[in-house]
């Protein structure tokens, strides 16, 4: 299958030590160059807050201060992204877009991870990341 124009590297969806299924670098991935995107449902901040209540896997990001995207229904992979509190990569949002860029190198087999920062779990979801310095917390 060939990837959307959007997504840079090849990223395999595979069991994640973090939580559930994360995003994999299928190849060498260099460090600052756009990884992916995720498309998904454009929505607004306050049914993304709502729909964040009534799920336990929130897949929302905020894009402004009036728009959500909802990537709950996307087929893209970078959706499977995980949160390390040292992470590879950052979100990126750029004119709507919901964008990863890599921090370092990244390693074919590499687990793709980013800081959440704030989340809707309020400090609530403890944070599974094993990376060292742990914030604990989501």
């Amino acid at each position: 299958m060939t990837r959307p124009a959007y997504q840079k590297f090849d990223v395999a969806v595979q069991a994640s030590r973090i939580d559930g299924q994360g995003a994999f670098a299928a190849q060498a991935i260099p460090p600052r160059l756009k990884i992916g995107e995720i498309r998904g449902e454009s929505i607004s901040v306050a049914q993304a807050r709502i729909r964040a209540t009534r799920s336990e896997r929130i897949m929302i990001v905020e894009v402004s201060a009036k728009t959500a995207i909802d990537f709950s229904r996307s087929a893209d992979p970078m959706r499977y992204t995980n949160h390390s509190c040292r992470p590879n990569a950052r979100l990126c949002i750029r004119q709507g877009r919901v964008e990863f860029y890599a921090l370092r190198a990244i390693a074919p087999g590499e687990e793709i991870t980013v800081d959440y920062g704030e989340t809707h779990h309020e400090g609530r979801l403890p944070c599974r990341c094993g990376a060292p310095g742990c914030r604990g917390a989501l």
